[in-house]
């Protein structure tokens, strides 16, 4: 018994369905082409249950659980169905107004129709799901189905939209604009949608980067959204790289139906530091490896030589990195010693970084050895370029959470411009990062990424980079 729960904590393995574990269920379920069916369960022995674990070691499967703990920990990073299917019905205690939508529901089914602009949307927000509905449109009637997106902006540009078109009105030549694409964003693979009148299954899965759109049996979109490169694309339409949004329907044109919604949310088993697909982890959550202490600014460093800077950073090290250590899979700051940096330099980049201040805390992200994204304990919020004068320098809107509560940047640099998303929350869309040390000169081309001392206790964690 002693050995098989030592492999149980060693493959951290706490109230899981042990068949997910020991590969007991054959097959993942198969995408339903037609109709929409009930899932059946699968069903699961409790692992907190003394008397299975006892009956695992009666039949000494150490080798079986040996190679559980392997694959457990080969998925982990993965999202896996919840197998909770729920219904998602139009009403008022689910969904919300956004804009000026004109709709009406009858025997279930959500009609838009009229003139009216805007979005239904649900109340509460979605990070990785499986979402299965019927549709159907009139003739040249469109629509969108809203993903990850935030109240008050334009979902194709701020979320993602996935096109609702009565394809065989509209001659389209860009197949990102089909039924069943990521509007603007990925082209679908074909047309797939029935003539207007008729009624369609769409089914959409978004797990991390990747979605999938399947129209009536036919896979049309099957995306890594990470090898999106288009510097132009994700500098107009930021909002596919969101983690979490609401999920909605968007009038645009004509009358189009709803039926059937059901959800089921997938979860993530991601351990804390470890990066999601396409991100590499600047902080392992066991060391300072891949980070330097703060020695000299960049014009000061520019004039020494190649041994000045290797014996003031060996100095700076030795001097200064006591001051930064890991605590329970953190990086901490004792408020009392210099920046930190990273040993490499990047160009442009997607930039993960959870970070925690205390009341009064003052701190920011350096991005290209410039400063600043903000960090602080300040009625303006943080977010900000704080540094610029010609730009905008101050967030547009305050999203931090309270002081002692952990907070996420997403940043992305394209070029010299700098968008940031906090909580979730856009802060900061396509803004120039002005130059700092030199104000004529233009913002390098690459640079290191510092985490800013700056007197106050500070923590961070899930440091990931997404070099582009």
């Amino acid at each position: 018994m002693r050995r098989v729960l030592q492999r149980r904590r060693l493959c951290g393995i706490g109230a899981i369905p042990l068949v997910a574990v020991l590969g007991f269920s054959a097959a993942i379920e198969p995408i339903p082409t037609g109709n929409f069916h009930p899932i059946t369960p699968i069903a699961t022995l409790p692992s907190e249950s003394p008397a299975a674990w006892e009956t695992l070691h009666r039949l000494k499967w150490d080798t079986v659980l040996d190679a559980a703990c392997v694959a457990l920990n080969a998925t982990r990073g993965t999202a896996s169905p919840s197998d909770e299917w729920r219904p998602l019905p139009f009403n008022e205690t689910d969904w919300q107004r956004d804009g000026a939508p004109t709709y009406r529901v009858e025997n279930g089914i959500l009609i838009f129709e009229g003139d009216g602009r805007g979005r239904l949307m649900t109340k509460r927000t979605y990070r990785d799901f499986e979402l299965e509905l019927e549709f159907r449109v009139s003739a040249g009637a469109n629509n969108g189905i809203a993903l990850r997106a935030p109240i008050g902006f334009q979902s194709s540009r701020y979320g993602m939209e996935v096109q609702i078109l009565d394809d065989g009105g509209h001659a389209q030549t860009d197949l990102r604009r089909v039924c069943g694409a990521i509007y603007g964003v990925y082209p679908a693979r074909k047309s797939a949608a029935k003539p207007a009148g008729e009624w369609n299954t769409l089914r959409i899965r978004c797990a991390g980067r990747r979605v999938q759109t399947i129209l009536n049996g036919e896979t049309l979109i099957d995306a890594d959204l990470n090898t999106i490169r288009d510097r132009a694309l994700l500098r107009e339409r930021p909002g596919f790289l969101r983690e979490e949004g609401h999920i909605g329907f968007i009038q645009h044109n004509g009358r189009v139906e709803f039926r059937n919604l059901r959800i089921r949310e997938l979860r993530s088993d991601r351990l804390p530091n470890q990066p999601p697909d396409g991100f590499v982890a600047l902080f392992n959550g066991r060391d300072l490896k891949g980070w330097q202490s703060w020695y000299a600014n960049p014009p000061d460093a520019a004039l020494m030589t190649e041994s000045e800077r290797q014996q003031a950073q060996a100095k700076a090290n030795a001097e200064h990195l006591s001051h930064w250590r890991v605590e329970n899979g953190e990086l901490a700051f004792d408020g009392q010693g210099v920046h930190l940096l990273t040993e490499r330099a990047y160009g442009d980049f997607e930039l993960w970084i959870d970070w925690k201040i205390e009341r009064g805390g003052d701190s920011g992200i350096y991005l290209r050895d410039t400063p600043q994204v903000q960090i602080w304990d300040n009625p303006d919020g943080s977010g900000g370029l704080f540094n610029n004068e010609r730009n905008r320098s101050k967030p547009l809107t305050k999203a931090d959470n309270p002081p002692g509560e952990w907070n996420r940047f997403r940043i992305l640099m394209l070029g010299d411009r700098v968008t940031v998303w906090l909580n979730e929350t856009l802060v900061v869309h396509d803004t120039p990062l002005e130059s700092y040390w030199d104000k004529s000169a233009p913002l390098p081309k690459e640079g290191r990424i510092w985490l800013q001392a700056h007197g106050t206790p500070l923590r961070f964690r899930n440091i990931f980079i997404r070099p582009l």
